[in-house]
């Protein structure tokens, strides 16, 4: 059998084999941690974009790219740049809040791997 066709047949009977009861927690810790870190990453793209788009029209409008509105312009460029200044705040605070949901869930299942282990 060529090297390549073992690694295949390898990765096939890992993928169909029963799972242990580590592997098994350990999906579980991973599963917990994208719960925690996901909502966040999701709200700080959509804060980030939409704060980018918000202050882009705001400086097309400044400088008269897309209307005659120059004092539009730098209120909606401000408003951008303010939710730009606000996503690392927020995304903090929702990844913080998600660490104390989850946190006792985490630190039990970690310690019964670290355990099992020793």
């Amino acid at each position: 059998m060529e090297e390549q066709e073992k690694r295949y047949a390898q990765e096939l009977r890992r993928e169909y084999a029963p799972k242990s009861e580590e592997e098994d927690k350990l999906a579980q810790l991973r599963a917990l941690d994208g719960k925690v870190r996901r909502p966040a990453q999701i709200a700080a793209y959509l804060v980030g974009i939409v704060g980018a788009l918000v202050l882009g029209l705001g400086m097309c409008l400044a400088m008269k790219v897309i209307g005659d509105a120059f004092a539009g312009g730098i209120v909606i460029g401000v408003i951008g740049l303010a939710l730009v200044a606000a996503n690392y705040p927020a995304y903090r605070a929702i990844l913080n809040a998600r660490r104390k949901k989850y946190a006792a869930k985490i630190v039990a299942l970690s310690d019964e791997l670290l355990s099992d282990g020793q």
